[in-house]
Parts: structure tokens; C-alpha cells; sequence
């Protein structure tokens, strides 16, 4: 990337929409009520040929206190702070307001380089606000419709100079390298194994649970630094942020996700969306971290929460935070291990790992849980080690015979990894009841050590080998009754 963009404005002027133009996806949450975007959204966008990051920000509140507000404005400061260039957005049809004259003078004297946007300006409703947008001194503004896509070119011939300024900053900074140690290095990258995480492709780790459970805390802890909006305040987290970085020299890619209520509690359009954005994260994880309160664990919407990590066979970690708070720690960890066992046996065996996202205390082993729960959830097991244990399993519990009808298993065999997947060949596989195929897949996790991935067992039958089965008897008879039928 050449630079970072920051896109800073009031509320409601257009930021995320415009965000989502320039990644050219729909990442950022967009509605027509003002505040909804509250934590800073990285993306890699592309204006024509030209690519750098760019980020979204919170609108800016006129307030400096310690509410959510408050909180919301010093994480944009920081964001301004953080980018190269920032675009200060304002809304050319409600014209300049004297909160936008606040914040221009707090951007003059905060960033170098800034550039003034009116955003909503297509037409002739537009003109005045793009007009009165003179005022503010941040010399020539730029007609934007973030919505319709246009001003794009506009805006490009502003930023093409300034990228092509800092390329040229960025290599007389850059060090010089040993090529000959650059192919070596490149040589052992390619022996690690497909699956193991490297910068390229990272970790990708999803952490979700009820409102108010701790996962913006949590993320903050292994960042190292106050990059989520945290507060006492349940629901703060909106979008599905997510955010790279490097935790006890292991590459991840972690997601923070909106709180999950139940759903007849979630009645607000926004609500329905934070949801969805956070399920959608989940499906891009590929290991899951469900986080509980260790005041109230394991609660309805907990378990639903868990059993759909289950279901989109994602490998799951669960962690019960503000441990630091529990009194009598030995007897409430025997307790949750046995209601874990209980109340989630399809997850059976899955890491347990009791943290404090407040004192960090805990991390290292929720670190270890993680990489043992994705070297598990890419296990491959070789065929002949399947069948052999299929044999052994057979003899010492048959499978059942329906009907009076025996059904045989012929063979076994891995068809796919993440998560691990196998195809057992059988006869009447439609007569498999679910009973024993819980069996072969307990069996399958103790035999194999795969404790808490979900295992994915398929029955199918070889169908019938004889190949004349579906051709007409052509023989002496059919033969004989065509002759008579003359």
C-alpha cells in the first residue's frame, strides 16, 4: 500500500458508503440513522489504478468527556493521527454546519495533508453546499456522490500526486536487501505445511458471544493497544471489524463481532444487521472463539451461539472471561467443565480455557488452545489406518440390520479436511440410523485425537455392479414373444 486514507466527517455525511465504494464491497454497515459506524474499519481500496488503505471512522461528536461519544471521537482523533492523508467529508446538502468549522480547524492543525470532500453533492441541490464549502479554508473542495459513484475521477487526480509522493518517500526509506538471502528465505517458506498459518495467509479467528461478555476487551489485550471501542456499555461493537496482526509470533487475521441476543429479542434493523455481519464473520473464521461471562456461562443464547460455530464446521475454542472476578476459582472451573460436557456434547473435548481480558491473564494458554484447535481441524487421517480401525469398530459393536437386512460397511476413507470429513462406502445407507453414526464419529475422536472439530461422517451406498441390470432380456423368450406377436 502507497498511503492511508482516513475518512473523517459529522454523522450521517456519507463515510461508510464511501468506504464501501472505494474496497468495492459492501463491508462497512450503512443506514439512514446517524451514528452507526463506532470503531475504525480498515480496508484495501482501488480508485483506478491506484491502491492504498483506507479507513473508516466514527462521526465526530462535539464532546470531550468520557461517554460513549467521547470515547467515539478520541478513537477517530487516533485514526487521524494513524492515516497519511485524511478526507474530511462534510454534507453538501445540509451545508456547512459550526460543528464542521470545529472540526476543520482541529484537522488544519492535527494533519498535514488534508483533503475536503462534499459528499450528496450530484445535481443542482448540491451546489450551494459545495459553494459554502470555500469557506472553511482547506482550499478547493471535491463534488462527491459516494452513493451513485460520482466525483471519483475528481478525487483520484487529487490523491494520484500525493501516492506517487510517498512511493517515492517509501523507497529512499527502505533498507537494502541481500538478494541471495531473500531466495533462501523464500525456499523455506515452501516447506511449511499448506494449512499452517504465514503473513500471506494468516490465522483467521472469529471471536463471538452474548452483549457485554468482553470480546472488544479481549481483542485489545492481544493487539497490545486500545484499538476497539470498549466501554460498560452493552452493544457498543456494530460491525465486524477485522484487524491483522502478529500474537506470540503466530500471523492472525482476528474478527470482533456485534453481541448476539436472542433473536426475538432483536428487533432493530441495525441490531439485524450487527448479526448478520457477525454470522457472516464466522463463516470466514476459521477457528472460533465463543467467549461467556464467568458470572452467567453457558445460557441459552450461549449454546446456540456454539452449536452454529458447530454447524458451520468451524474449529471452536471456549473461553469464559472476567475470571479475575471468581472467587472460588477450583470449584466453579469443575462446574463448568462438567455443564460443558453436558449441555454441548457435539463439541465434546473442545479446548476450555478460562481468561481475563481486563489483566490479559490467561492469553498465552487461549493462544496454545487455538493453534492445537487448527491443527485439528486440518488433520488428515491416511486410508489404511481408517479401515483397520473401521474393522476393529465393526466387530466390537455390528452395525444394526433393519428390516432383517444386515447393513455392511465396506470401506472408509477421508474426503476432505477443515473440518475433517469422511465417506463411509455401505450397503442400505439410507437405513443408517443417526445412533451409530454418533458412534463411529465418538470413535473417530478418540481413537485419532481429534477432541471438540466437527466431524462430518457421510454414508453412501456403491449402488448395484451388475451391468445388465438396467438392459432389456434380449434372449430366446423375448425373441419367441415378438415372433408370436406377428
Amino acid at each position: 500500500m502507497s498511503f492511508t486514507l482516513a475518512i473523517v466527517g459529522r454523522p450521517n455525511v456519507g463515510k461508510s458508503t464511501l468506504f464501501n465504494r472505494l474496497v468495492g464491497k459492501k463491508l462497512a454497515l450503512v443506514d439512514d440513522q446517524p451514528g452507526v459506524t463506532r470503531d475504525l474499519r480498515e480496508g484495501d481500496a482501488k480508485l483506478f489504478d491506484m491502491r492504498f488503505t483506507v479507513i473508516d471512522t466514527a462521526g465526530l461528536e462535539d464532546v470531550t468527556d468520557d461517554s460513549l461519544q467521547g470515547r467515539m471521537r478520541r478513537l477517530t482523533e487516533r485514526a487521524v493521527d494513524m492515516a497519511d492523508i485524511c478526507l474530511f467529508l462534510v454534507d453538501g446538502r445540509a451545508g456547512i454546519t459550526s460543528t464542521d468549522l470545529v472540526f476543520a480547524d482541529i484537522l488544519r492543525r492535527k494533519s498535514a495533508r488534508v483533503i475536503l470532500g462534499v459528499n450528496k453533492a450530484e445535481g443542482k441541490a448540491g451546489d450551494a453546499g459545495a459553494l459554502d464549502a470555500w469557506s472553511m479554508g482547506l482550499g478547493e473542495p471535491v463534488r462527491l456522490s459516494a452513493e451513485h459513484g460520482e466525483g471519483m475521477e475528481d478525487l483520484y487526480h487529487i490523491l494520484r500526486p500525493l501516492a506517487d509522493e510517498f512511493q517515492e518517500r517509501a523507497e529512499a526509506d527502505a533498507p537494502l536487501v541481500d538478494v541471495d538471502l531473500a531466495e533462501g528465505e523464500a525456499d523455506l517458506e515452501g516447506t511449511e505445511a499448506d494449512w499452517a498459518p504465514t503473513e500471506k495467509h494468516p490465522l483467521q479467528i472469529a471471536v463471538i458471544g452474548r452483549p457485554n461478555a468482553g470480546k472488544s476487551t479481549l481483542i485489545n489485550k492481544i493487539l497490545g493497544e486500545d484499538r476497539l471501542l470498549t466501554g460498560p456499555e452493552a452493544g457498543i461493537t456494530r460491525d465486524a471489524i477485522s484487524l491483522r496482526a502478529q500474537w506470540q509470533g503466530t500471523p492472525i487475521r482476528i474478527f470482533d463481532t456485534a453481541g448476539m441476543r436472542k433473536k426475538a429479542k432483536v428487533t432493530e434493523k441495525l441490531e439485524k444487521l450487527s448479526v448478520a455481519d457477525g454470522l457472516r464473520a464466522v463463516r470466514f473464521a476459521e477457528v472460533v472463539v465463543v467467549l461467556l461471562d464467568a458470572e452467567i456461562p453457558f445460557e441459552q443464547q450461549d449454546l446456540r451461539i456454539a452449536d452454529f460455530a458447530e454447524t458451520e464446521g468451524r474449529a471452536v475454542v471456549v473461553a469464559v472471561n472476567k475470571w479475575d472476578l471468581e472467587g472460588e476459582k477450583q470449584e466453579k472451573l469443575m462446574a463448568l467443565k462438567e455443564a460443558f460436557e453436558r449441555l454441548l456434547p457435539q463439541l465434546r473435548g473442545a479446548p476450555l480455557v478460562t481468561v481475563s481480558a481486563k489483566t490479559g491473564r490467561g492469553l498465552d494458554r487461549l493462544h496454545d488452545a487455538i493453534l492445537r484447535a487448527h491443527a485439528i481441524w486440518n488433520i488428515r487421517v491416511p486410508t489404511a489406518r481408517l479401515n483397520t480401525w473401521l474393522g476393529a469398530m465393526t466387530e466390537a459393536h455390528p452395525p444394526p440390520a433393519p428390516g432383517g437386512r444386515r447393513i455392511k460397511l465396506r470401506y472408509m476413507t477421508q474426503v476432505k479436511t477443515r473440518p475433517p470429513g469422511f465417506v463411509v462406502m455401505c450397503s442400505h445407507p439410507e437405513d443408517m440410523p443417526d445412533s451409530y453414526r454418533r458412534y463411529l464419529v465418538n470413535g473417530l475422536r478418540d481413537h485419532f485425537d481429534m477432541p471438540g472439530t466437527p466431524i462430518r461422517v457421510t454414508m453412501r451406498g456403491q449402488g448395484d455392479k451388475n451391468p445388465y441390470k438396467a438392459k432389456k432380456n434380449w434372449g430366446a423368450p423375448s425373441r419367441l414373444r415378438k415372433h408370436l406377436e406377428k
